[in-house]
């Protein structure tokens, strides 16, 4: 008896094709549409790495009219979702950062009000706030001038940003074991957190 990830009778793969490294993770991965993106750029060992996650993301075409992530972009969605700590996405992984950016991209379409694919600094804030951020003035201001070009968030720039605010926000809430908003932090986890990310 074959069970998912494991071969069928005679050590193939019913449809006679190989799949990622153990077999598929599931029944049905490798008609999965995104397992096509996955696998054409995730080679043998079945993750991809930061550089692959660019040419895979590129060809998919998630930007869509954007331009496409740059490779520090694409370092920081992997530590997002990154669990082994491995410096790469599995498939799974990759699905979820695919739900995730294409969340993100519906939200930054939907306040980029005047469509000239930036957002502005008002812009973002009001996109912070239907995200559940409730941050003071003062810290979307240096959010925004850290993140923008002449005022102006670009696509990319708007995911790395709400890339790093999920990542900081999670890292914060697990030592916040109150949730009130109050955790205190040794030096050097501090560091960990932030540089991580």
């Amino acid at each position: 008896m074959a069970y998912p990830g494991q071969p069928a009778p005679g050590g193939f793969y019913q449809g006679g094709y190989g799949g990622a490294p153990g077999g598929p993770a599931f029944p049905g991965q490798a008609q999965d549409p995104l397992f096509g993106y996955f696998a054409a750029v995730g080679g043998q060992d079945g993750q991809i790495d930061a550089d692959e996650l660019q040419r895979c993301l590129t060809q998919s075409g998630i930007a869509g009219a954007y331009k496409p992530f740059n490779l520090e972009t694409c370092r920081l969605m992997i530590s997002m979702l990154d669990r082994d700590m491995s410096g790469t996405l599995g498939f799974n992984e990759f699905k979820e950062l695919w739900a995730v950016v294409n969340g993100w991209k519906q939200h930054f379409v939907s306040f980029d009000s005047d469509g000239s694919g930036t957002v502005d600094r008002q812009e973002l804030e009001k996109a912070l706030m239907t995200m559940g951020f409730r941050l003071s003035p003062q810290a979307v201001t240096a959010i925004t001038k850290r993140y923008s070009t002449q005022g102006k968030i670009a696509f990319d720039d708007y995911i790395a940003c709400c890339v790093k605010l999920r990542a900081l926000t999670e890292c914060f809430r697990r030592r916040d074991t109150t949730q009130q908003g109050f955790v205190n932090f040794h030096y050097d986890d501090f560091i960990q957190c932030v540089m991580s990310i």
